[in-house]
């Protein structure tokens, strides 16, 4: 089991943080276009807004993934456990995997689309990615993130160092909610 530790921030300026990450010897990542399609429980009883879990179809280029994010374990960064799962190439294929899930029940509850470019670096003895988002309808974030396992105590090495990473990038005043929340908040 691992456990995804993480944290993002609004942003206007990228330049002090991309000077940062040159600093660390990041390595930065080609753009990429996320589709992200996620889905209500069909329990009425199991509100994945209510237990901050998130289950989704992403669609990143051109490749899929099923992604499954648990309840959030953690109040000061976002620490949760994640499953992905990918699946078949292509357009055609993710509408068949929608068209699967809500057959079974499950409905869409709303899209997020974004450009992403990752960068990727080791720090604190810990590999860590750092992504700029532009996501549609919201504007410019940053995410930083690492992986940690299913033990308290790594998850909570793990929280530390995120931290103290975002110091380091001069990132301050966390954004709690999610894309989705802030997306369907906006109305989208």
């Amino acid at each position: 089991m691992s456990f995804e530790v993480e944290l993002k921030f609004k942003v206007d300026n990228r330049e002090t943080v991309k000077a940062h990450l040159a600093k660390l010897a990041s390595t930065s990542g080609e753009v990429e276009h996320h589709c992200d399609t996620y889905y209500r429980h069909p329990d009425p009883n199991r509100d994945f807004a209510q237990t901050h879990e998130a289950f989704r179809i992403r669609t990143v280029n051109d490749e899929n993934c099923l992604t499954y994010k648990g309840p959030i374990v953690d109040l000061q960064v976002k620490v949760r456990e994640e499953i992905e799962i990918d699946f078949a190439s292509g357009s055609d294929v993710a509408r068949q995997m929608d068209h699967l899930l809500t057959t079974l029940g499950f409905r869409p509850r709303g899209v997020v689309r974004k450009t992403r470019i990752s960068n990727r670096l080791h720090w604190d003895n810990r590999d860590f990615t750092v992504t700029f988002d532009d996501v549609e309808g919201l504007g410019s974030y940053m995410e930083v993130e690492t992986i940690a396992g299913d033990e308290e105590a790594e998850r909570l090495a793990a929280r530390d160092a995120c931290l103290r990473l975002a110091t380091y990038l001069g990132l301050s005043h966390p954004e709690r909610r999610s894309y989705l929340t802030m997306v369907l908040e906006k109305g989208g």
